[in-house]
């Protein structure tokens, strides 16, 4: 799971970016969705096959400090039912 928060009046910019950053990771997940939340927030969910925890996967990278409020924050996450 990745997540930012735009800048003030670039949600719409940073939602775009993590568009098109997720669409030419290192290599295709099973499945990934993108999010908008208020204040400008943006998610992207990826679902790979692979240990959740172990396995070296890629990140969507931080954007330009310009367009986000804050560090990307990230999660891994696993199913468990």
């Amino acid at each position: 799971m990745w997540e930012a928060r735009a800048a003030q009046g670039r949600g719409p910019e940073l939602l775009e970016w993590a568009r098109e950053r997720s669409r030419v990771l290192a290599y295709e997940p099973e499945r990934r969705e993108v999010f908008r939340a208020p204040q400008d927030r943006v998610l992207v969910l990826t679902w790979w096959e692979a240990d959740a925890f172990d396995a070296e996967l890629p990140e969507l990278p931080e954007p330009d400090a310009e367009l986000i409020t804050r560090p990307v924050h990230r999660w891994r996450f696993e199913a468990v039912e």
